[in-house]
């Protein structure tokens, strides 16, 4: 479970090119433009395609719910310098299995710039860093090798495939499970650039830290 820290919807990660920010119901027409392309939603298990505008805005108050929770950190992924603007979305989150599951999409403007990358390894060190996770676990359509591409830069293992629920295509769906230990991520950092510049706080903890 995530601490107070993160349950502020001023916390927000920066990276070299990015601001991880909680998800605003402003979002949500971008988010349903981009999320909800054919080759990014057939990718991921929750978002339709085409998706409403309505829709998002729904999606948005339960990720901020969780947020507030702490069962997860869902952030939306803005350009730095343009701090309203959003490209793609990243979470980490507890769902029904012990450690917390990574999710992230990209607009397809924005494919091959390297920024699912950047913005996965930015929540990784987070989660470790400020959570009690022992690890991250992911999955992936076997279909979709960039996205395996980004787990393996981040130090992911494959661990088996099986069978996911994935309400928005219709029922059940193969996957590759990936996963990343708390062991290894602590080896990978001490020679890979950092994934976070700088992270925000509310004010009164920044004041007491």
């Amino acid at each position: 479970m995530f601490p107070e820290l993160a349950r502020d919807d001023v916390f927000r990660i920066e990276t070299r090119r990015l601001w991880l920010r909680w998800p605003r119901v402003a979002d949500a027409m971008t988010i349903a433009r981009l999320a909800g392309e054919k080759a990014v939603a057939e990718n991921t298990a929750n978002i339709p395609s085409p998706y409403s505008k309505e829709q998002a805005e729904a999606s948005i108050l339960k990720m901020r719910q969780s947020n507030v929770d702490g069962t997860g950190l869902h952030l939306t992924l803005s350009p730095l310098g343009q701090p309203q603007s959003v490209v793609g979305g990243i979470s980490t989150a507890w769902r029904d299995g012990p450690d917390p599951v990574l999710g992230y999409w990209l607009g397809m403007p924005h494919w091959g710039s390297g920024l699912a990358t950047e913005a996965a390894q930015a929540i990784i060190d987070i989660t470790f860093k400020i959570s009690p996770a022992r690890a991250i676990d992911a999955t992936v359509v076997p279909t979709n090798g960039t996205s395996r591409r980004v787990l393996e830069k981040c130090g992911f293992a494959g661990v088996g495939t099986g069978m996911v629920d994935a309400p928005a295509r219709g029922g059940a769906r193969p996957v590759d499970f990936f996963r990343l230990d708390r062991a290894t991520w602590q080896s990978l950092k001490a020679w890979r650039e950092p994934g976070i510049e700088r992270v925000a706080l509310p004010v009164k903890l920044a004041e007491a830290g």
